[in-house]
């Protein structure tokens, strides 16, 4: 009726009292005008007596709150999202065409049944929604496939989903592999292959591997992945190339086995980011040179991290901490220790270790015998500095001087008495995948918690609202509401507090165990203090470091204030260099303190850039970097379908790979998929006839003009 599939009248109480006072009150309206004077005609009678009987009918609304329920019924078609890979891998010529396959499948589409509930995007680097009637924005020229996009924007469909299909050659050039995230949205997925999925005769330098630490001056490996494919036991030249000079070259026989690993040795003079090349000489009849290089960037560090261990006194945290410290080749130890007054274990000049160390580690220091001197040295470089310090509370710590210093910890201190407590830290939820307490056990937490006795002074230790409790106390095996590790991030300055002496049982308890728990956490407080990324205030970055031709390169920038607080509306200007061409790009605000901008070129080569942040003219900082386009194509390195992926892609979350000549099978399947995931849903919408103010000025009217009509009619 009317479009609605039911029509419901309800009253707040029994609807018989409703329809008894109705005809009483119309019985009523009837009754007074069967005699009027002066008599007027049955015509006028039956309009004054429908004007009262209608304004009486909805004065009962009001009495009897009657709602009106409208329900329609229809049924929600779910969407097949289909995505086909733009990118320059399916131009690669292999024998079984492509491009050709792809356009054949997307005039396919069109033409199907399923198509006026498909929703088609083309994916490479980014993810495009494309019409079924614009099939021509497709030109497959894409500098990369990032597959892990397919199922993020599928997230951002705001409607519900029965399949999601893939066209592609499964070459991932860009992002993370997505089985693991398209199995969590319980999608079935289906997979159309692309290519040819056999192995090609060729040679490639599949993976490189390298330290995450390099310093300048200090030799380091770096080692390629050399895949060969009907190449056993030929010779080639493997070689290593900072910018264009050469660093090191190996000639080797390639493996039966197809694959190996080649060590190339790499010294680099000085610090800061570095482009690096391995280039293996070409063989004849390969099926692709694209993937006998492979380009690079490191970052090199200027020379070894500067570490400076003052303790007012000998003692076994000192000790040990110094022995941890000495672990590492890429630290350098130096030490200050007091054993009298104005007497030192060292015979060093002091002033120039506190001026030119990068992390400061305080073992039981100040104490009693520091002079006001040292002190002051060290609070300038602290404070004025912002050299990240690490302190523990060992042996002969004065809690008087220390408050000198405090206002730079991630803690204050009042001592209440000489006495100590045993305690054993209890790391804090939230924090077991800190860096600072990651041990190489399986659960980091639990070797933690399993840590002998330490002492911690009977003092009151308030945490400052900016830092940050990585472990508390336990006391007799109870929780106690006391910090024992803490670290403290403000603007440029960092800092690690142990609150507690005798931190040296911890490596003796895990000795035994084969572990390695207190050396990491040592190590670990030095990396995390001395990590100055995040001290810039101006941050600004390439979305990658190495691009295919014609792909665009996407900036992203972070500005910070004095305080390090975000800044929204600076001037942010990036100025890029490539031989004798030069470009600028200005950013775009986001809020914040975040900016994006886009460069788009053509020339291939190495790009240096340079951004600086200006506030109401007045410079906030910059910051560079470099990046390279174009010198090796990504899309053409793996010229192989991936028929693995593709298939365990599909088969791991409920779905089915085809091949690119046999698919028709497909759109049947996603049909029925849409049938079976269609909803009826009804919609129900609710008039309540008696709270409308309209309703109250529709009786008003209905009585104003029974009064107006009496009136012309000359009625008492």
């Amino acid at each position: 009726m009317f479009g609605f599939d039911k029509i419901s009248l309800a009253f707040s109480s029994n609807p018989i009292f409703f329809i008894i006072a109705l005809i009483i009150l119309l019985a009523y309206a009837v009754y007074f005008y069967r005699f009027t004077i002066p008599q007027i005609s049955p015509a006028k009678k039956t309009l004054l007596v429908s004007l009262r009987s209608l304004a009486i009918l909805l004065l009962l609304f009001f009495f009897f709150e009657p709602v009106l329920t409208l329900a329609k019924k229809f049924t929600i078609m779910p969407k097949s999202l289909v995505f086909v890979d733009n990118s320059r891998s399916i131009k690669i010529e292999d024998g079984t065409n492509r491009q050709k396959s792809e356009e054949g499948f997307l005039n396919k589409l069109r033409s199907n049944s399923i198509s006026e509930n498909t929703r088609l995007f083309s994916f490479g680097s980014k993810i495009n929604s494309v019409s079924l009637d614009s099939l021509s924005k497709f030109d497959f020229s894409e500098g990369s496939s990032n597959f892990s996009n397919i199922f993020s924007g599928a997230n951002k469909v705001n409607e519900e989903i029965s399949s999601i299909t893939i066209v592609s050659d499964g070459a991932i050039t860009e992002g993370a592999n997505p089985v693991f995230t398209a199995e969590k949205m319980n999608i079935p997925v289906y997979t159309v292959g692309v290519g040819d999925s056999s192995k090609k005769i060729d040679v490639e330098i599949k993976n490189v591997i390298y330290n995450e630490f390099i310093y300048a001056e200090i030799p380091t490996t770096v080692l390629a992945n050399i895949v060969n494919t009907g190449y056993a036991n030929q010779r080639v030249t493997v070689s290593l190339f900072e910018n264009d000079v050469m660093q090191d070259q190996k000639n080797i026989v390639l493996s039966p086995d197809g694959l190996q690993n080649v060590n190339l040795g790499y010294t680099p003079k000085s610090g800061g980011e570095k482009k690096l090349t391995i280039i293996v000489s070409n063989l004849k009849g390969e099926f692709t040179y694209a993937n006998n290089k492979k380009v690079f960037y490191v970052n090199v560090l200027s020379n070894k991290i500067k570490v400076l261990v003052l303790s007012g006194s000998p003692s076994p945290d000192l000790a040990f901490i110094k022995n941890a410290l000495s672990s590492d080749d890429n630290l350098k130890i130096n030490s200050i220790t007091q054993t009298g007054n104005n007497k030192f274990l060292e015979d060093n000049n002091r002033n120039n270790l506190i001026d030119s160390t990068d992390v400061i580690f305080l073992v039981g220091f100040p104490s009693q015998i520091t002079s006001n001197e040292l002190l002051n040295k060290i609070k300038y470089s602290i404070s004025n500095k912002s050299t990240p310090v690490f302190i523990t509370l060992s042996n002969g710590t004065n809690f008087g001087k220390l408050e000198f210093l405090q206002s730079d910890f991630p803690f204050t201190v009042k001592l209440s008495s000489n006495n100590f407590y045993e305690v054993q830290p209890i790391v804090q939820s939230g924090q077991t995948q800190n860096p600072i307490l990651q041990n190489g056990t399986p659960d980091p937490a639990a070797a933690w918690n399993n840590l002998p006795p330490v002492l911690q002074p009977d003092a009151i230790l308030n945490t400052k609202p900016e830092s940050n409790v990585l472990a508390k106390v336990l006391i007799n095996n109870t929780p106690v509401n006391r910090p024992l590790i803490l670290t403290r991030k403000l603007g440029t300055k960092r800092s690690i507090a142990v609150l507690a002496k005798n931190i040296w049982r911890w490596k003796l308890q895990t000795a035994a165990k084969d572990s390695d728990l207190f050396d990491r956490f040592i190590l670990n407080s030095v990396k995390w203090l001395n990590n100055k990324e995040e001290q810039k205030r101006v941050n600004l970055r390439t979305s990658k470091k190495v691009y295919s031709a014609g792909e665009t390169v996407e900036f992203s920038a972070q500005v910070y204030d004095e305080a390090f607080n975000p800044v929204s509306n600076a001037e942010v200007n990036v100025k890029i260099k490539s031989g004798d061409e030069s470009y600028n790009v200005a950013m775009n605000s986001l809020g914040n303190g975040l900016y994006e901008g886009k460069l788009e070129s053509n020339k291939t080569g190495d790009y240096t850039f340079t951004g600086i942040a200006l506030q109401n003219g007045k410079r906030l900082g910059n910051d560079s970097g470099n990046f390279n386009i174009g010198e090796v194509d990504i899309e053409s390195v793996n010229p192989r379908m991936n028929y693995e992926f593709l298939k365990s892609l599909a088969t791991q979350t409920g779905g089915e790979y085809f091949d690119a000549s046999n698919y028709d099978e497909l759109f049947n399947i996603l049909k029925n998929l849409e049938q079976s995931y269609a909803k009826e849903k009804t919609e129900t919408n609710e008039l309540n006839l008696w709270s409308n103010e309209w309703l109250m000025a529709v009786v008003i009217l209905l009585f104003g003009l029974e009064w107006f009509f009496r009136k012309r009619f000359g009625m008492l």
